[in-house]
């Protein structure tokens, strides 16, 4: 699937990592998003996989967010509806997992890959892991990854990322909670992520599942909310402004 990108999944130690990649500085297709959240699902339902571990590949970005081509092939209000839907499965797959779900963030994250990293349970990152949430410069807006940052960054930090499009480098996203840790480099990045995964799948399963719904309070309605997020995103994709914008950003 190199045209959709690659998902990769090992277990060890009662550790499950699920790595990611697609050419196009990671981002994040339908077939891509869609074979995320299935190994989210099936890792969390394994009993040898204690702790889940979240990663794209490459040195380069950790993700850039949603396929242009995908967004620029869309040609109704459902078939806008199931792309975004994409997003909205693989973050309740992440949030029902009865495991913690650590993100390695070792680049830059872009709208839909700044909703994976605040949808999972502890991030850490590098120096270079800047963030945006570009989706109002396409017409669209941060809909269904919008729930996932304002939980994690409240809402006065969403409100500001969704406005202003324009990059917050990886220190104020450390500040703001996004990052739970923060490194110069990926070398110590990976050293630290080992050493807390190693922990965890070292520690109580039932304690951590009970821990995680704790966690996700306040959000047994996520369903319905980013089913409805999906298709304000779907019917905006297509307006004359998204097209010219989506448009813009292919031809570059």
């Amino acid at each position: 699937m190199s045209d959709s990108g690659t998902v990769r999944t090992r277990a060890d130690r009662g550790i499950g990592t699920l790595e990611f990649f697609h050419p196009k500085k990671n981002s994040l297709p339908g077939p891509l998003l869609a074979g995320l959240a299935a190994e989210v699902r099936r890792l969390g339902r394994d009993p040898a996989v204690r702790v889940i571990v979240l990663r794209s590949a490459g040195d380069g970005p950790f993700c850039a967010g949603a396929s242009f081509d995908e967004l620029a092939a869309i040609q109704d209000e459902e078939a806008g509806k199931s792309f975004f839907m994409g997003f909205a499965r693989l973050i309740l797959a992440i949030k029902a997992a009865p495991k913690f779900v650590l993100a390695r963030v070792q680049g830059k994250a872009v709208g839909g890959g700044v909703g994976l990293v605040s949808a999972a349970d502890y991030a850490l990152a590098t120096t270079a892991a800047a963030i945006k949430l570009s989706e109002l410069a396409l017409g669209i807006g941060p809909f269904v990854v919008g729930p996932c940052v304002e939980r994690k960054l409240g809402h006065g930090n969403f409100a500001a990322l969704a406005a202003d499009t324009g990059w917050r480098d990886a220190g104020w996203a450390y500040q703001r909670g996004l990052y739970a840790a923060l490194f110069e480099d990926v070398t110590t990045l990976d050293e630290a992520l080992d050493s807390l995964a190693g922990q965890l799948a070292s520690s109580s399963p039932d304690a951590m599942a009970r821990l995680k719904q704790v966690f996700w309070q306040g959000t047994e309605h996520w369903d319905q909310l980013l089913e409805e997020r999906a298709a304000e995103s779907g019917s905006l994709v297509l307006s004359a402004y998204a097209r010219q914008a989506i448009a813009a950003v292919k031809s570059r």
